[in-house]
């Protein structure tokens, strides 16, 4: 995964001259670092967009989950996660 991020410093006089303009960067991808007096207040970034698909399952994007695995357990293997007997 790669991450081309722009950082920005800009004093609170200037942002609110171009907020808007500065509003538009942010939607780009930008992130901007707002100063008081140039020392750092504040970060004004994007919000992470959701999905438009569903997550893939595991790493291997070519995974296929089969049926089997969404069944319940059979009941001794679930006796004894529980406690009550012995695997074997």
């Amino acid at each position: 995964m790669t991450c081309n991020q722009t950082i920005l410093k800009v004093n609170t006089a200037d942002m609110k001259a171009r907020f808007s303009g500065y509003l538009d960067r942010v939607i780009r991808g930008e992130t901007i670092i707002v100063c008081r007096r140039n020392l750092p207040i504040a970060e004004l970034r994007p919000i992470a967009r959701p999905r438009a698909e569903p997550r893939p399952i595991g790493i291997d994007r070519g995974m296929k989950v089969p049926n089997s695995f969404f069944e319940a357990l059979p009941l001794e293997l679930l006796e004894a996660f529980e406690g009550k007997s012995e695997p074997r």
